[in-house]
Formats: C-alpha cells, structure tokens, sequence
C-alpha cells in the first residue's frame, strides 16, 4: 500500500492539481465537523481503548464496471443517438476517440465529455440534471450488481462512510445516492454558464486516473479535515482505477481488465468476481 499522500506525491510534478473541487450538495448528508473530542453523527467513529478518536474510515468504489454492469457514459452516448441529441458527426468523433482510448493511444477526457454534453447544449443546468436523473432510472438502475450494493452496506454497517469517486457525470451517481447506500461523491462535473445552462466544457478534471485520488482527498479533507480520515478500503475494475488502489489499506479489483489483473497479482490486491 502507497498510502493516499505518497501517491499524490508521486505523480505531482508530472500532473498538477487543477480544477474546483468535486463536491456534490448530497454530501451534506454527512454532518459538519463536530466540535473537538465529540464524534461524527452516523458515520460510526471508532474510538482506541484510551478513548482517543480513530481517523474517519472511508471505502471508495468506482462506479462503471464496478458498482454496476457496463459503462454509463456509452450507454449515455447511445440514448443520444437514437434520440438524435447529437449530430452523427459528433457521434463519429465519438467514436473515433473511443477507439483511440482502446487502442492506449493519446486521447483528451475533456473533449470527449465535451462532445457528448453537446446532446445538451442551451439547456437549463435543472433540465439537464434531470435528463440524467430519468436516464439512471431507465437504463442504469437495473445494471446495479447485488454484490456491490451488499458490499456498501457491509462497509456502511462496519463504520465507514461510503464514497463513490468515478469518471461518469455528476447527476447520475447523485441520483444514485437515492437509492444506494452512498454518502459521498467526487464525479465528473460539467461548467454551468452565468445564464445557468450547461457548457461542453468540463469544470476542472475529469474524475480518471491519477485525478480520482486527488479528488477524494480534496472531498474528504473538505468534509472531515486534513489528516482527519484514512481510505480503509477501495473498490475498482479498470487499469486507471490503480492509483485510488494504491492509497487503500484494503484494495480489491472487481472483475478487473488484463492490465489490472496483472497489477493485482504484483500487488498483493485481493480479486473479487463480481
């Protein structure tokens, strides 16, 4: 286990922090910070022996191919086409990026997201959210695994609090939260213009790769304080899913691709099958 600072340390020079902070208004179903020496209401803060306070246990899972079946961005890309949201160009260029993704060749996580919130340009930032919101209801609720919903609430029941850090659109994992056991989320998020629409232009990062611990520090830190909470336990499938891995004390590739696989068996990270 790196540890979550020793891997933000690693890759610091090479990839800058930038960007707001991704912080959804559903993590203010976790409590503020409460005065010093009292615990978090609902988060089951352990306590050593001598009464000192334990750290805030966190579990983290990615959302696509691990918390459900398939990838909701193409499943997204897809509603729109058929429903002619976006242009068949805007789809080609789609595409065409997908295929250099697959390929591991170089490819923007910004421009695809902005090509594909073009299927919402001119629309109210509420009216947009709530596409996304119906479009979990319809297409993505039933591709939730039982094992990760069991395995959240085992977590939530243990004491953690229950974060989901992934590359998919905001809306649709804080629709989620209605239904799953999620207290917190560091997702995607789109820009909003001052006329309050959205713009095909994502705000900071994309939530992938080495920004998916960033953002959960940046989350957590903003919630419970720095130094305040550990990452006990993380949940991913994909090889970018890696360096939120790494920070865990418990690491665990669900389903994982070959990349991950490999990596898995190096690093000792348990294997689960999903």
């Amino acid at each position: 286990m790196l540890g979550l600072d020793n891997v933000l340390n690693k890759n610091a020079a090479s990839s800058p922090l930038k960007g707001a902070p991704y912080v959804s208004q559903r993590d203010l179903r976790i409590p503020p910070r409460p005065a010093e020496g009292e615990p978090y209401p609902g988060t089951g803060e352990r306590r050593w022996a001598d009464g000192t306070p334990d750290k805030v246990q966190v579990a983290v899972y990615d959302f696509d191919g691990t918390i459900i079946d398939g990838d909701s961005p193409v499943l997204l890309v897809r509603e729109l086409m058929l429903t002619r949201q976006i242009t068949p160009l805007t789809s080609l260029k789609i595409g065409l990026w997908a295929a250099a993704y697959k390929m591991r060749l170089p490819h923007n996580e910004s421009w695809v997201r902005g090509q594909v919130f073009k299927g919402f340009e001119g629309w109210k930032v509420e009216d947009a959210d709530n596409y996304l919101a119906q479009f979990y209801d319809q297409r993505i609720a039933q591709r939730s695994r039982a094992a990760a919903i069991d395995s959240m609430r085992r977590r939530k029941q243990e004491g953690c609090v229950i974060a989901v850090v992934s590359a998919t659109f905001e809306p649709i994992v804080v629709r989620a939260m209605d239904t799953w056991p999620i207290d917190i989320e560091a997702c995607t998020r789109m820009k909003a213009t001052a006329e309050g629409t959205y713009a095909c232009e994502v705000e900071g990062l994309p939530v992938e790769g080495d920004e998916k611990p960033r953002a959960l520090k940046r989350l957590c830190d903003g919630r419970f304080g720095e130094g305040e909470w550990e990452l006990a336990y993380a949940y991913g499938d994909h090889h970018s899913d890696a360096p939120l891995l790494a920070a865990a004390r418990h690491a665990y590739a669900v389903d994982p691709d070959t990349t991950l696989k490999r990596q898995a068996e190096q690093r000792g990270w348990a294997a689960l099958d999903w």
